[in-house]
């Protein structure tokens, strides 16, 4: 059985912090270096349900893709959500670790689990990482179909492969619009628009899209846009890593048992359209 220290060095080596944005906090949150470790949950967001899980699946680590604390703090007290969580994880012996842009950029990285969600084939970063000689680290990716389909058709696929949410696909474009060629990225994607045009897709599916930049890119290009929920984009990373980190355990001779959380964290709960102007608004 590893040492928390052996298990988060081979994290390291996965997902190297220096390859983080500036901005971003990565790496071991809390957990004792020391420590026996035997199984691993892997998450999107580090919340309390997801600290909860943890604990009752007996792991003694927890590696989540979004940070807990992405900006300073001077306090973990309880009487705070984000304290109660380290105060849950750190009383359980459950350790906590972060691979947040560090492995948005990886080869393979959060975007390469989100096109084999949806049965793309990946042709290359969408932005590459110009410290890559090989040219397959970096931001998004660039995809193809196996066929051109509709973009109504590829809205449903994209609905149907990935985890539900109240939210769905929201899509902006021409529904019979073909589609062979997609960028995609996993979480919020719409700093990378100009990215996108020059890259020549017929459709870009990433998430948290806001209504400017939507339609400031509607008005340059008729790029079809696909909004999918934030943590849909980023959940297939987690069985990805859950797998990456099994090879390391067979390699090394750890027999790890590594889980993948099933919970929904999604912060959004329900969905409701408005109804067709011939079914007229509730009296």
């Amino acid at each position: 059985m590893p040492e928390l220290s052996d298990v988060i060095t081979a994290l390291d080596s996965l997902w190297p912090r220096e390859r983080a944005e500036a901005w971003d906090a990565v790496g071991p949150v809390c957990g004792d270096p020391s420590a026996p470790v035997e199984r691993v949950l892997f998450a999107v967001d580090p919340v309390q349900a997801v600290a909860d899980e943890a604990v009752a699946l007996g792991a003694g680590l927890l590696v989540t893709h979004h940070p807990l604390y992405l900006r300073g703090t001077t306090s973990v007290a309880a009487d705070t959500f984000k304290g109660r969580v380290v105060h849950t994880l750190i009383r359980e012996g459950v350790a906590l670790y972060v691979a947040h842009t560090n492995a948005d950029r990886a080869d393979p990285g959060v975007s390469d689990a989100l096109a084999a969600a949806l049965g793309l084939r990946v042709t290359g970063p969408l932005v590459p990482d110009p410290a890559d000689p090989a040219g397959r680290r970096g931001l998004g990716r660039l995809c193809e179909l196996e066929r051109p389909v509709a973009l109504r058709e590829f809205a449903a696929l994209a609905a149907a492969r990935l985890p539900a949410t109240a939210q769905g696909v929201r899509v902006a474009g021409d529904p019979d619009r073909p589609v062979r060629t997609v960028a995609v990225c996993g979480g919020s994607g719409d700093s990378l628009f100009a990215e996108v045009r020059a890259a020549g897709v017929d459709a870009y599916l990433t998430a948290d899209l806001r209504h400017h930049p939507v339609s400031e890119a509607r008005e340059h290009a008729p790029l079809a846009l696909l909004d999918a929920a934030h943590w849909a984009t980023e959940s297939p990373w987690c069985a990805q890593a859950a797998a990456q980190l099994d090879a390391v355990s067979a390699r090394a001779g750890w027999h790890l048992r590594t889980h993948v959380s099933r919970l929904v964290t999604d912060p959004w709960t329900t969905h409701h359209t408005a109804p067709r102007a011939s079914e007229g608004a509730p009296n």
